[in-house]
């Protein structure tokens, strides 16, 4: 059976505040992900529909907290929650939190065109 874990993962991303290692299995990207700092992430979906994020995401919280915002209200989830979320939110990112999150590629995939491009952007 395939597996991905932080060293074996293909994919790994830093920056500031984030850091993030990734890996696809039967169609599903799984995420490693935590966080050092804040941040509301909203900024970076504008562009999808709704501005928001169109990919629905699966994760649990190993430790601290995690966010998300949607038309219904905002939902924190700690650790030790095992959560969804559906299309049409932005997250919001708390110092200490570290989750692993599995998410449909192909629309992963199409979001992360969007962020990068307003990351890009936002860089200057």
């Amino acid at each position: 059976m395939p597996s991905v874990s932080t060293t074996s993962a293909s994919q790994h991303e830093a920056m500031e505040g984030f850091e993030g290692h990734y890996g696809e299995v039967d169609g599903y990207t799984i995420g490693f992900e935590q966080y050092t700092e804040d941040a509301d992430l909203a900024a970076m979906f504008a562009g999808l529909p709704d501005d928001r994020c169109q990919c629905p995401h699966w994760g649990y919280v190993l430790r601290g907290k995690i966010g998300f915002r949607s038309a219904a209200g905002e939902e924190t989830f700690v650790a030790g929650d095992a959560y969804y979320v559906g299309p049409g939110h932005t997250p919001i990112l708390y110092a200490g939190g570290a989750v692993v999150e599995f998410s449909p590629s192909d629309e992963l995939a199409q979001t992360m065109q969007v962020v990068m491009r307003n990351m890009a952007a936002a860089a200057g």
